[in-house]
């Protein structure tokens, strides 16, 4: 799964986001769990970036409920 640039991030709609978390989160699950059973992930540095990705998408489904509420006001 390719990590997402922020231009990618701010054109998905709010269902796209929370899939692609969701599937962000699953690997990093699996990444952990091969970390505690003693095991070297195949590419360890992922992991930073996973998590980076992860708190973009935080910050734009924010941003976008925060213009929705400016919006309705």
């Amino acid at each position: 799964m390719a990590i997402l640039r922020n231009k990618e991030i701010r054109s998905m709609n709010k269902d796209q986001l929370i899939t692609k978390m969701a599937d962000l989160n699953r690997e990093l699950i699996k990444y952990r769990s091969q970390i505690a059973m003693g095991t070297l992930p195949e590419n360890p540095g992922r992991i930073k970036l996973i998590k980076k990705t992860i708190a973009k998408i935080k910050t734009s489904m924010n941003n976008q409920q925060e213009e929705v509420k400016k919006s309705n006001a």
